[in-house]
């Protein structure tokens, strides 16, 4: 994609969805670290089905550390890898009570230390919350920077690292945003929905499916 390309496919999404959000739910920086943390190899959809009962009783890290790990498996137990997201939850909430005052760091540095939060899930928090201009790069955004041109790179770093050069003012705060749901609900795995992509004109992909196949 050209840089006149690039700011139009940004500008048709921005038309269509001027303020787009994280679908998961969450009240508070905190609840969106865990929340996060959680939808690892997992969807939005479920982990707000086990979050909101949760997040009822559990608004702060010294309130999850009352829980306790055990408490904790009950609620989260309906998504994968539960056992182990439930271990770092408690270990990244007592760091915070211990190191941040329970209060969720504002810098990737500090983010990236707590258990179970890496790269991506810093990215989410310090976009969705702190406002920053960060671009998380999930399998949706890897496929989408790919398919389209828009960033072409075998791994999330190297398809960040192309977005942090390519994408331009004034889209930078939700452009990982619009890409995750492009990606989750027209620029699909399997088949992609090219026959009703706003995009299409712009986007590099070979093999676009331009007749929605019979039968959906």
């Amino acid at each position: 994609m050209t840089k006149d390309q690039i700011f139009e496919f940004f500008r048709r999404l921005a038309d269509d969805n001027p303020e787009p959000e994280t679908e998961l739910e969450y009240g508070n920086a905190y609840q969106l670290v865990v929340a996060v943390a959680l939808s690892a190899q997992a969807t939005d959809v479920g982990v707000n089905k086990a979050t909101r009962r949760l997040f009822a009783e559990v608004k702060t890290p010294q309130q999850m550390l009352e829980l306790g790990e055990e408490g904790l498996k009950e609620h989260i137990k309906t998504i994968g890898l539960f056992n182990s997201k439930a271990k770092n939850v408690i270990l990244l909430s007592q760091l915070l009570v211990d190191e941040y005052g329970g209060e969720v760091p504002d810098t990737r540095e500090d983010l990236v230390r707590l258990p179970g939060v890496g790269r991506k899930t810093a990215n989410v928090v310090l976009n969705c919350w702190f406002k920053q201009e960060t671009f998380a790069v999930d399998t949706h955004i890897l496929r989408v920077g790919n398919r389209t041109g828009l960033a072409k790179g075998k791994t999330p770093e190297k398809v960040e690292e192309k977005l942090e050069k390519r994408v331009p003012q004034p889209f930078r705060l939700h452009a990982h945003h619009w890409l995750i749901l492009h990606g989750r609900y027209v620029c699909k795995a399997r088949t992609p929905e090219c026959w009703r992509c706003g995009q299409v004109d712009l986007c590099s992909f070979r093999k676009k499916v331009l007749e929605k196949p019979k039968g959906r």
